[in-house]
């Protein structure tokens, strides 16, 4: 039987940004946390309403390096600015390299550039092609008090885990087109083909 540990809001404040202000809250199952899950919420956000809501998992190599192996910090970005104009919540998730982690995601890349897709990468290092859940995202939405969510996401599984497997009802999905770049335009389609993004 999998525990799951219960998180909590730890502490909040108001973090202004380019993308206009928003409130920063971290979560995490004890105060002395180092790597918490974060919400980023839009100060107009009506919890009542229909949410505007992404959940992002942490790709350090693309959200703050700019990375064109991927394109999570383009998501990340546009996800914001989405946000900073119509209102709305990320969900920060602590889940890098689709929850394998920095080092093993840097091993993946040696074994992408030997030959290997995206997906099968993963498995040659003995880890499914997405290790990824969404418990703790369902946890931080039902402490924000927020039960009807627009989803900003190209990922079906992370629509099915959060409409199907919880009390969260997703209304609608936001496209969130990223242009591809010769960089990355492999892994895009490896994640069009075999993990059924729309892409």
């Amino acid at each position: 039987m999998k525990i799951i540990k219960k998180i909590l809001n730890q502490v909040q404040v108001n973090l202004p940004t380019r993308f206009g202000d928003l409130n920063i809250i971290a979560y995490a199952d004890k105060a002395d946390e180092l790597m918490p899950h974060l919400a980023l919420v839009h100060p107009d956000t009506n919890f009542e309403n229909v949410v505007n809501v992404r959940v992002h998992s942490e790709c350090m190599t693309g959200d703050v390096f700019g990375s064109f192996r991927c394109e999570c910090g383009e998501q990340l970005t546009k996800s914001l600015e989405y946000i900073g104009a119509n209102s709305g919540v990320l969900i920060y998730l602590r889940q890098e390299g689709r929850g394998i982690g920095l080092i093993n995601k840097l091993h993946a890349y040696i074994k992408q550039d030997e030959g290997f897709d995206t997906a099968e990468a993963n498995k040659e290092l003995g880890f499914g092609y997405d290790d990824r859940t969404y418990e703790d995202a369902i946890m931080i939405l039902k402490d924000l008090k927020i039960s009807n969510i627009n989803l900003i996401s190209n990922n079906p599984e992370k629509i099915r885990a959060l409409d199907k497997e919880s009390s969260i009802s997703v209304q609608e999905r936001i496209e969130l087109y990223i242009k591809p770049r010769k960089e990355n335009v492999e892994y895009l389609r490896t994640k069009k083909d075999k993990f059924g993004h729309y892409l």
